[in-house]
């Protein structure tokens, strides 16, 4: 099933995390605090301004971003968890692109 966000909807995967602290003790997935840096997998076509004009979304599909703790819906789409989140819930886009972190 492919899903396409409306409006200015962002979908996300959570980057994951290292299971060890600094110090090399293992967190436990209890404890984990859940990552606040993802990558875009799919945006919609923008927001409308108040004039009707669309406004196109600054994110794209493979930029890596950061948003806030408590940002976005979690939901299961193919058995896979993601979130939707406005386009205003992201604080930033870092410069990597998301897949770069997984394959060093």
């Amino acid at each position: 099933m492919k899903f396409r966000p409306l409006h200015d909807r962002v979908v996300v995967r959570r980057v994951d995390q290292m299971e060890k602290s600094a110090g090399g003790v293992i967190i436990p997935d209890t404890v984990k605090e859940k990552p606040m840096e993802g990558g875009v997998v799919a945006v919609g076509p923008g927001a409308r301004d108040d004039s009707g004009k669309l406004v196109p979304l600054d994110v794209k599909a493979g930029d890596r971003i950061l948003f806030g703790k408590w940002s976005g819906t979690e939901v299961k789409i193919d058995g896979e968890e993601l979130l939707i989140m406005k386009e205003s819930d992201i604080m930033g886009i870092l410069d990597a692109p998301a897949d770069a972190k997984q394959a060093a």
